[in-house]
């Protein structure tokens, strides 16, 4: 098939090389053009991915237009605050029978939209009637090196979710299909927030009882959200969910985690962020989900607290205190 990667950071790449591995035509966008021509030059990107030799067959391109036309599958990898800009300059290009693939996980801060939604305020019927959404524990450097890995695609077209599970399903990449892409979509996406709260926890020093309590707490709040949001409670269960926080809370090589761990240990976000090269998508997401919160009523109170500490300079010894001496209530 011909497969258009829209965004070039280490998953897109990733996505983007085991894709070509396996045959595909595929088109691999960047919005850097100097990367581009990197990629093209050296089989590698350098900048978000490197060590890793991507095929021959594979191409980089920064025009969209270029990358998406006659493409019979757009997988959409770019950072979630900037997802409508590069679908809206894509659309006009994108074939009406091509299937939508988003792997993007996070929430648009400006008008609190999951990605399904921007996708659908920006694509024709006809390009969105076979939208799906892929996400689950998987870091990019772990794929690229061929590691087993599983993950799920979503879709409420049953057709479309079965080509993608094809698209991407390998010897280590094994995929699931599912229906519920609003639970898919904020697993994805809040579990990035309580890894914050994790390399909070870790960066102050405190042990393992914390960090279980923090994922188990979090995933009850991102669950009542979810559930408050439209979603399919079990969803929270599966690869998108628990998985997907899992990893990110306990992973080596989670950015948010990453993120968490140096705000514990007293930095200030402005520095940590400006050393990134890559986004920690849990900083913007995190803002986001406590707006959600507060709209749907619904209590998520490690959400708040880190919401705290990155907008309001709250301190890291301060939010656990909080979250410890809530009042007494039952497990739900």
């Amino acid at each position: 098939m011909k497969v258009a990667v829209l965004g070039a950071g280490s998953w897109g790449t990733a996505l983007a090389g085991l894709l070509s591995k396996e045959g595909h035509a595929v088109s691999l966008w960047s919005f850097e053009q100097d990367l581009a021509q990197a990629i093209n030059e050296r089989k590698e990107n350098h900048l978000y991915l490197p060590g890793f030799v991507l095929p021959k067959s594979l191409t980089a391109t920064h025009s969209i237009s270029e990358a998406v036309n006659g493409a019979e599958v757009v997988v959409s990898v770019s950072p979630s605050q900037f997802v409508e800009a590069v679908i809206s300059r894509a659309a006009e290009f994108i074939d009406p029978k091509a299937l939508i693939c988003s792997a993007s996980k996070g929430i648009e801060t400006s008008t609190l939209r999951r990605m399904d939604e921007v996708f659908q305020s920006n694509l024709s019927s006809d390009q969105f009637s076979g939208f799906s959404v892929l996400s689950g524990p998987s870091f990019a450097k772990e794929v690229a090196e061929e590691l087993p890995t599983a993950v799920v695609v979503a879709s409420e077209n049953k057709d479309a979710a079965l080509i993608i599970q094809n698209l991407f399903q390998t010897s280590y990449l094994r995929v699931y299909t599912g229906t519920d892409i609003v639970g898919v979509e904020l697993g994805g996406a809040l579990k990035n927030v309580i890894a914050l709260a994790a390399g909070v926890s870790a960066g102050l020093g405190y042990g393992n009882n914390t960090q279980a309590a923090l994922m188990t707490r979090g995933l009850a709040e991102i669950k009542r959200l979810g559930v408050a949001m439209g979603a399919e409670s079990n969803t929270f269960l599966g690869l998108a969910g628990m998985g997907d926080l899992v990893l990110t809370c306990t992973g080596d090589l989670s950015r948010n985690r990453a993120v968490g761990y140096r705000l514990g240990c007293g930095e200030p976000i402005g520095q940590i962020l400006s050393d990134m090269s890559s986004v920690a998508e849990g900083v913007k997401t995190t803002e986001s989900a406590y707006k959600l919160s507060r709209s749907y009523e619904v209590d998520m109170p490690i959400t708040k607290e880190v919401y705290m500490m990155l907008k309001l300079g709250g301190s890291p010894e301060q939010a656990i205190l909080n979250l410890m001496d809530r009042k007494p209530k039952s497990e739900e």
